[in-house]
């Protein structure tokens, strides 16, 4: 693989687990770019948003995209938001391959009903903000995607399986 991989795709699809999983099968590094962005700002999340709004935070996002579009080749797990901008989905599409990993809205929901660090699902009916995220985003993700897989009906190491079988496809050479 000469390319970088990034994976998108909304909160809860497992973008982290199996992207660890996938650069460890590839033998190659992997970031995630919201713990990149924490390590330079030294602050989570949440508490960007309570303090710069998610404008902010985009922004932040976008300087860490940026550097993470250089350097060595690697897997990056991105942020469910990442592909808000045309900026950041022109750096996807022109310095990697990008995943685009998808679940139903039962899985997200079930996914990330345990973590407290998702400021966007911070609200009274979070499947109902699930399903205006996915609504909103899912033809953004397409948009960038080269590849789109399901992780639904696997566990995160088959999902990361599956993804590096499918690069190999597409990183060959048409013949």
């Amino acid at each position: 693989m000469n390319r970088t991989i990034f994976l998108v795709g909304p909160m809860g699809a497992g973008k982290s687990t199996i992207g660890k999983m996938l650069a460890a099968e590839l033998q190659l590094p992997f970031a995630d770019s919201d713990k990149v962005l924490e390590e330079r700002t030294g602050a989570d999340i949440p508490w960007i948003f309570d303090v710069e709004g998610e404008e902010g935070f985009r922004r932040r996002e976008s300087d860490v995209l940026r550097d993470l579009c250089t350097g060595p080749v690697r897997v990056v797990a991105t942020g469910g938001g990442i592909v808000l901008a045309a900026e950041n989905r022109r750096l996807l599409r022109k310095h990697g391959l990008v995943v685009y990993l998808q679940a139903s809205i039962e899985q997200l929901l079930e996914r990330t009903s345990k973590n407290a660090n998702r400021p966007l699902l911070q609200v009274p009916d979070p499947r109902a903000r699930i399903i205006e995220l996915v609504r909103e985003r899912d033809p953004l993700y397409r948009e960038v995607a080269d590849i789109v897989c399901d992780t639904d009906d696997c566990t995160p190491r088959q999902a990361a399986h599956r993804v590096a079988v499918q690069l190999a496809s597409e990183d060959s050479p048409p013949g």
